[in-house]
């Protein structure tokens, strides 16, 4: 468990580069440009947390802490050259954590400091023309991409279960990363996407497969696909979206397949969004989707999430629910993790935002661990460029 929590950790760092909130020309001249973007955020955030072990032994905490929230800080770079009926793309970003000035609470005072993590999430180029786009280089999954795109609180702060070290971890908070979707971890790949045909358009990507164990062999590599659908009506927007994710490894003579399908909708109209989406996965874990277990039996899980804002000029409300559930039958790791949330955003300025957020975290694992109840409050801000 304790490489699970480090590798969740790690990944939580998600990149608000999926959809750049905004960016800055640098220089544009003969179709050749360059521009940058960025962002940076803080909160403070209180949280009381009751665990319960397996002996039944119950402990009680309060922690406040200033820390980033679910989105990273981080600055992106952006190249591109318009070749006549060809666009030659580049990007790259990195990250920086600020929870980094307590990381070495137990080390000796020689070595106690900051230790700020730059993460490089996404370096690729990509090659544009009638007949679509393809990608070469690092990004995000397409399994479960749209699911996290789609979640309201991707500004704000999330769940932060003790159970996989959040509240004390030296990284972001989740969002809803196991309580309702995985995360789409940055991959080494080859990716088509296709132009759009009556709302609809498709992605299949051919990614560096998720090694078992390090004497592991995939003879193919890891398969991932997106299906996305998008219409206006009057006043409104509908879309919906659909991805997969298929692998294979062998170790020891033992072959485990991997798999796995995310969905949803979202649909909006008159300040009123609705969103709705879920996954299911075997063989695949329930943060990441990279944690496998070889044998007969594999890991199962599902989540869903369901969540409501609305809008009124510069003000944001949203109320969100979000489930997975864990079953594996290797072991007695069965696990249920919920996260109920409300929260406030608003719009200060462009590119300035601020976020009050409250969120009931609950986890209940067979194992090392009964059962948890996380309720935190937290407040910050936001800033984009």
């Amino acid at each position: 468990m304790n490489q699970l929590m480090k590798f969740g950790l790690l990944s939580a760092t998600i990149a608000s580069s999926f959809s750049a909130v905004a960016k800055i020309e640098v220089y544009e001249n003969d179709g050749l440009s360059f521009s940058a973007d960025g962002l940076v955020n803080a909160f403070y955030s209180n949280s009381s947390i009751e665990t319960t072990d397996a002996a039944g032994v119950g402990t009680d905490r309060d922690q406040s802490r200033v820390r980033m929230g679910f989105l990273p800080n981080n600055v992106g770079f952006n190249f591109s050259n318009q070749l006549s009926d060809m666009k030659i793309e580049m990007r790259s970003s990195f990250w920086v954590s600020i929870n980094d000035t307590d990381n070495n609470r137990d080390a000796s005072p020689a070595d106690l400091g900051t230790g700020s993590l730059i993460d490089v999430r996404q370096f690729y180029a990509t090659v544009k023309a009638d007949w679509g786009e393809i990608l070469i280089g690092k990004d995000f999954g397409l399994f479960n991409r749209a699911n996290i795109l789609n979640d309201e609180l991707l500004l704000g702060f999330g769940q932060t279960s003790d159970f996989f070290g959040l509240v004390d971890g030296g990284n972001v908070s989740f969002g809803n990363i196991s309580t309702g979707y995985t995360y789409p971890f940055p991959k080494a790949q080859i990716t088509y996407r296709s132009p759009e045909f009556n709302g609809f358009k498709i992605a299949v990507g051919l990614m560096d497969p998720n090694k078992v164990s390090s004497d592991s062999s995939e003879d193919l590599p890891r398969f991932e696909a997106e299906l996305m659908y998008n219409s206006t009506f009057d006043n409104g927007s509908f879309k919906a979206w659909l991805s997969g994710v298929s692998q294979s490894s062998e170790v020891d003579g033992v072959e485990q397949d991997q798999s796995g399908v995310g969905y949803g909708a979202n649909v909006k109209f008159a300040g009123i969004a609705l969103t709705a989406s879920g996954y299911s996965t075997k063989g695949l874990g329930h943060v990441a989707g990279l944690d496998q277990i070889v044998g007969p039996e594999v890991i199962e899980t599902d989540g869903m999430l369901l969540q409501a804002s609305y809008t009124l000029a510069d003000h944001r409300f949203v109320m969100t629910y979000g489930r997975t559930e864990v079953e594996n039958t290797n072991s007695d790791l069965d696990a249920e993790h919920e996260n109920t949330g409300l929260a406030y955003f608003n719009s200060i300025r462009p590119g300035l935002t601020a976020v009050l957020e409250y969120n009931h975290t609950e986890a209940n694992v067979t194992d090392s661990l009964v059962g948890e109840d996380n309720d935190t409050i937290s407040i910050g801000a936001v800033v984009t460029f």
